[in-house]
């Protein structure tokens, strides 16, 4: 039988070419239940959705002109969760399969290398992987609602799109930028990883935003901002100040209507210059929110889309062969790639599930790890009347999250405190 095969998508080409040992661009997200999981009814979970959500189960390969994926050869085998999340996906792994799949306890965690899907996407595969677990061990019924797929029929092309291309503007918007202040700190050996879970109520945290006129996510970037303007300013003079900017991913879905499962998501850099004076937590929500309506629109994105997709599309770059292909994608990315931010804040929203699914799951969380120059990042999801903030760092200062976290407290948020750290 013929292996079927997918081109990367376009957002997905550059995470080959990037990618080292410290930095494999893979992320997490987990459920945790409220009984012990039964790991081969996982494992059969795991199986039976293979068939409808065939762009997950795919092996990473390189070609003479472009890196390609490819159906596993083989199961993706449930495994227990030994180590901290993120550990690097090497080369060889990529080759057998760039999901993973564990269990540990209660909790089932799945991890994907970004080639595959963005965080929507990977928000709907575990959706539907609890819900038919759910079905395999309690023998529960959820109808099938648009995020919960009907495991019988077969995927739609919809699905498997990439909807850059069809979505691109004639001209793309410019990548220059200001560059913004580095977090640095000592970097931990080993690539080890420390997180820190800051759980807050809902209705607190929309009351927060609300009270400054804003959504969540400006409200956390507003903060996020702050706590970085402080730690710059207790470690540099203000003529070594440098603007302070968040990276805020956008999912493209809803302006154009896509329902692919594959990435479809850009970012935007938000935050102010702090050499133009002092900022009240007031004023940088008020800005960071006008600053995101004004980037997320569909004619914004459009232009940022066609900066990605029209050089592929040129036949010189089309023949070149991916050796070289691959040198001018990462110097590309060291210009222009992350200079602009200093951080992420990836905020997957509140993720609903069926209220037949909701007696069995505790907790929902996302995980994204540091980036190749971010040894910091952050991110947020909602579940079950909570948000559950994830701030991970690869280095051993942790000066970030003590502020950032004190300075929410500050506004009357209670933050329940969970660590890694024993």
């Amino acid at each position: 039988m013929e292996k079927k095969w997918f081109r990367l998508d376009t957002a997905a080409l550059i995470f080959p070419v990037i990618r080292r040992r410290d930095w494999s661009n893979v992320f997490r997200l987990s459920a945790t239940l409220r009984e012990t999981v039964d790991p081969e009814l996982l494992q059969q979970a795991v199986d039976e959705l293979r068939p409808r959500f065939p762009s997950f189960y795919v092996s990473l390969h390189t070609g003479v002109f472009w890196h390609y994926l490819e159906e596993c050869r083989e199961r993706v085998i449930v495994r227990e969760d030994y180590s901290y999340p993120l550990t690097y996906m090497s080369r060889d792994e990529a080759r057998r399969s760039c999901l993973r799949v564990y269990q540990y306890k209660n909790r089932i965690a799945v991890e994907f290398f970004h080639v595959l899907t963005d965080g929507r996407g990977g928000s709907i595969y575990l959706r539907n992987l609890l819900s038919r677990y759910l079905t395999l061990r309690y023998g529960i019924r959820t109808e099938p609602d648009g995020i919960i797929k009907d495991l019988k029929e077969a995927p739609r092309s919809e699905e498997l799109e990439d909807s850059f291309l069809k979505n691109a503007a004639p001209v793309g918007a410019s990548r220059r930028e200001s560059s913004a202040y580095r977090l640095h700190g000592w970097k931990e050996p080993d690539a080890r990883k420390h997180l820190i879970c800051g759980i807050i109520p809902n209705e607190k945290l929309l009351e927060a935003a609300h009270r400054y006129g804003v959504s969540v996510t400006a409200f956390l970037s507003a903060v996020m901002v702050n706590s970085i303007m402080d730690l710059q300013a207790a470690e540099k003079p203000l003529n070594a100040w440098k603007p302070v900017k968040v990276t805020i991913p956008v999912d493209l879905r809803q302006f154009y209507g896509s329902e692919t499962l594959r990435n479809f998501s850009l970012v935007v850099n938000v935050g102010v210059d702090p050499r133009y004076g002092q900022y009240t937590l007031q004023e940088l929500c008020s800005s960071i929110s006008h600053q995101l309506k004004a980037a997320a629109t569909p004619q914004a994105m459009a232009g940022m889309i066609a900066a990605n997709v029209l050089p592929q599309r040129m036949p010189l770059l089309q023949a070149t062969p991916i050796g070289l292909k691959a040198a001018v994608m990462e110097g590309v990315y060291r210009r222009s790639g992350e200079t602009g931010g200093c951080i992420n804040i990836s905020n997957l929203g509140n993720v609903d599930l069926p209220e037949s699914m909701q007696p069995y799951v505790e907790r929902m969380e996302f995980i994204i790890g540091p980036q190749r120059s971010y040894p910091n990042n952050c991110s947020v999801l909602g579940c079950g009347g909570k948000t559950y903030i994830n701030m991970i760092r690869n280095i051993r200062q942790s000066e970030l999250e003590r502020r950032f976290f004190s300075r929410l407290v500050e506004e009357g948020l209670p933050v329940e405190i969970e660590s890694n750290e024993r």
